[in-house]
């Protein structure tokens, strides 16, 4: 029985094993991605994490702690430089494990373990939340309401005077037109008063 065996020694002793999580990680960091079996992905996640979390803190002995697991100059200089910016915000779960179908020679099960930060395809339609609170939720929403109502309101009342200065406008026009037109109608009333009358051949 098992009892109390938490760590998969993956029938390995432990130097080797070290050796190979040592080179799984290294792989990972550089690759963002890669494919095993889901016995050794579950185990190189325990592995893996907390190296990432102490690279969130770039300091000299974090370095140190870091390069004495991987082993890998290049590895642990683009965890500090690449991956801990990225993975500054997320508080643990830096890996994600997707299982695959089952290898063909000897029907192992297949999993693929990723940087969680790193899928593309993931992180393009994701947008950033802001944070809000429950209390002040409805209160901000009806504040941001209120100006859109009176902007819809002002809007309209130019509107309405526009279309009064327009109405205004137009009976001035009209009222011009009047004016203009009745002088000429008395003068031409006059005209035909004077050819109506009879001229008296006398004169």
């Amino acid at each position: 029985m098992r009892h109390g065996k938490k760590t998969n020694h993956l029938s390995r002793k432990t130097a080797h094993r070290s050796a190979l999580l040592s080179n799984m990680a290294c792989s990972l960091i550089e690759h963002k991605r890669i494919n095993t079996t889901l016995a050794k992905a579950k185990a190189l996640r325990k592995y893996v994490e907390p190296l990432i979390t102490k690279s969130k803190e770039d300091t000299t002995h974090n370095r140190r702690v870091v390069f004495r697991y991987l082993k890998n100059k290049d590895a642990s200089s683009v965890l500090f430089r690449d991956v801990a910016p990225k993975i500054s915000d997320r508080p643990g779960g830096y890996t994600r494990i997707i299982k695959l179908n089952n290898r063909l020679g000897d029907n192992a099960e297949m999993a693929m373990i990723e940087l969680v930060d790193f899928n593309e395809l993931l992180t393009k339609d994701q947008s950033k939340k802001k944070k809000t609170r429950r209390r002040g939720g409805k209160k901000a929403t009806s504040e941001v309401q209120k100006p859109k109502e009176n902007i819809d309101a002002i809007e309209d009342a130019e509107i309405i005077e526009e279309s009064s200065e327009s109405i205004n406008s137009e009976k001035e026009a009209s009222e011009k037109i009047k004016k203009d037109e009745s002088p000429k109608s008395e003068t031409k009333k006059s005209e035909e008063k004077d050819d109506s009358k009879p001229t008296d051949p006398t004169k």
